[in-house]
């Protein structure tokens, strides 16, 4: 059934980068000039200041979504927006992470003073040093804790050097482990938002996953688990659950560009995804910070053009190789027989319990699309997983055929030996 949605007939100029008078903004693109019609897209189209837009300045950007309904509930605790960028502290937690160091730059680009917390040793296997930290994000006020530990969290937030008024959580487990699931996703994100909503802030936004709808995961229950509790501590929220990242589907790249075969679960057609950029995902949470509709919302979110099975990948890559197509396809037959013998062995041998959960994860990505699941129908859609942003899978792929995958390395979440 389609859902009745409304189209703006013309460009919504923000004419303020702080929303400074909220009201103002809202009846300035309110309906007046707008239609309403029955389909499965709604769309909108709006020019951004250049002052609060550091990548697209005077540029025009598309968003494409199918939500259920249009909300433009403003929660009478908001509003970080209605502060000017300068006058506001966001402190984000995650900021080495693949996600968080570009939240970072992009919410320092836009004015806003940032506070990144990072581990003494951060980033992938711990190689990171302070100094590496400072100079990743620079513009941004480094502060050394551990987000496990509530009063090296307490510490942090009184670093800070002032009250904090918006928390932007890029946190996630690293391999995706029972433990560290249970650890990270939900513990110490809890731990942060604990400490935060003590400290007086009033908004905190979510880097979540798109995955967390359908939750067969350990990682992905912790996840659900947290999005709840956010959901009714009573602060201003915003759950963003972006679809598959660039730097997961590029994994295969380098070998592939050897002469390697493009390696895909059965005939790569079980699961689809709109994967969206690292720098368009990170525009859009900051977009949550001042945008009064993307607040108390859950948010799924892909990148632009159509959703995209392994086959079409491979195809892609191969054809801006200029290299004839050669798939080993795995049968997801493998996957599941690995899972009921690491069930097994894991039932005697405790240490195997994480290898059986990564057999899941495996199986779960190659079975189950990165899309909106249709709660009555059971069914993913691309239709409904709304499109944002410039940056396309295309483009991606030949910047790392031109310049290598420096930067993209998958670390623990490596598969086919892709590190």
């Amino acid at each position: 059934m389609a859902s009745a949605t409304f189209s703006l007939s013309t460009e919504a100029k923000l004419t303020s980068p702080n929303l400074r008078n909220v009201k103002t903004q809202l009846r300035n693109a309110a309906p007046t000039r707008a239609f309403v019609r029955t389909h499965s897209n709604f769309q909108s189209t709006f020019r951004l200041n250049p002052k609060c837009a550091s990548r697209q300045q005077n540029k025009t950007r598309t968003m494409s979504r199918s939500p259920p309904a249009l909300h433009a509930v403003i929660a009478p605790q908001v509003l970080a927006a209605a502060k000017d960028p300068k006058e506001t502290t966001v402190l984000v937690v995650g900021a080495t992470g693949y996600i968080g160091k570009f939240v970072t730059k992009e919410l320092v680009a836009r004015g806003y003073n940032v506070v990144a917390v990072a581990r003494e040793k951060s980033g992938v296997g711990g190689k990171k040093s302070p100094g590496d930290v400072e100079r990743e994000c620079e513009g941004a006020r480094v502060v050394l804790g551990n987000v496990q530990d509530k009063d090296s969290t307490e510490a942090a937030f009184a670093a800070a050097g002032g009250k904090v008024d918006v928390v932007v959580s890029c946190m996630a487990s690293r391999t995706g482990g029972i433990k560290d699931s249970w650890d990270i996703d939900y513990l110490a994100t809890k731990n942060v938002l604990d400490v935060a909503k003590a400290a007086g802030v009033s908004q905190f936004v979510l880097l979540s996953a798109i995955c967390a709808q359908k939750p067969l995961l350990t990682f992905q229950k912790a996840k659900l688990q947290f999005e709840e509790y956010l959901k009714a501590s009573g602060m201003t929220y915003s759950i963003v659950r972006p679809t598959a990242f660039f730097k997961s589907l590029g994994g295969q790249v380098t070998s592939v560009q050897g002469g390697g075969p493009y390696v895909m679960f059965g005939d790569g057609q079980l699961a689809a995804c709109k994967p969206i950029s690292e720098r368009d995902l990170a525009s859009y949470m900051a977009d949550c910070i001042e945008d009064p509709t993307l607040q108390n919302q859950m948010l799924p979110i892909g990148g632009p053009g159509e959703a995209m099975t392994a086959l079409q990948q491979g195809q892609m890559l191969f054809k801006l190789l200029e290299k004839e197509e050669k798939f080993i396809k795995v049968p997801i037959e493998i996957m599941t027989g690995a899972i009921k013998v690491f069930d097994v062995l894991a039932s005697v041998f405790g240490g195997l319990t994480d290898a059986a959960e990564f057999a899941k994860i495996g199986k779960y990505y190659a079975a189950e699309s990165m899309l909106v699941l249709d709660t009555e129908t059971n069914e993913y859609r691309a239709d409904l997983t709304p499109s944002y942003g410039n940056d396309t899978l295309e483009g991606f792929f030949k910047k790392c055929i031109e310049e290598g995958m420096d930067g993209q390395e998958l670390g623990d979440a490596a598969v086919f030996g892709q590190k």
